[in-house]
């Protein structure tokens, strides 16, 4: 059974605020923050009415920078011996986009909370898995977005390998997805 999930509920920088669930700190007024809806990501900025990208525009190279330009933030930032993200400058969530092709960087400024370094993994390995499975509006769904929270969050802080970061969010993605609803299959066959 999935635990209910209220708003301040967060994996790194994605939380849910307002009932929805965004990138960035969406809490106090003028700052930037990426919102995912059922239509595809929303870039909030001060003083715009942003911009969307739907979700079909997507594809390869979904990955979070730390810093305070996105030209500047090649690396994948640095990280307090706590296992923390170093730095309060702001992040970056870099994405290409086809039709027509091009390189998107959406800035989101940082929580007063510091963000795990294990979630905001987990967090940009969930993104890049639905996207490499051509299912990236699941994100714009709450309820599923925050039963795959429930599923990522917690457990130790350290540095893990890319295969048991893959293997944590398939977790996550099958106990998010909604049970099959004519029940599990007879193996014997009928």
């Amino acid at each position: 059974m999935t635990r209910m999930v209220g708003d301040g509920t967060s994996l790194g920088p994605l939380e849910l605020f307002g009932g929805r669930w965004g990138i960035g700190d969406a809490s106090r007024p003028d700052t930037h923050w990426v919102e995912f809806r059922p239509d595809g990501l929303h870039q909030h900025e001060p003083d715009s009415e942003g911009r969307s990208i739907p979700w079909p525009r997507i594809m390869t190279g979904v990955r979070l920078t730390w810093g305070k330009h996105s030209w500047s933030t090649n690396s994948r930032g640095m990280y307090t011996l706590k296992g923390t993200v170093a730095g309060r400058a702001g992040g970056w969530m870099h994405l290409t986009l086809r039709h027509p092709y091009e390189d998107q960087a959406l800035r989101f400024d940082q929580h007063e909370r510091p963000y795990r370094a294990v979630d905001a993994l987990r967090l940009e390995s969930l993104m890049r898995q639905l996207v490499d499975e051509g299912r990236p509006q699941l994100l714009g769904d709450p309820e599923w977005v925050g039963r795959a929270v429930v599923s990522l969050t917690g457990g130790k802080n350290s540095w893990i390998t890319s295969r048991a970061l893959r293997r944590a969010v398939t977790g996550a993605v099958a106990s998010a997805d909604p049970a099959d609803p004519a029940g599990p299959s007879d193996p014997a066959g009928p």
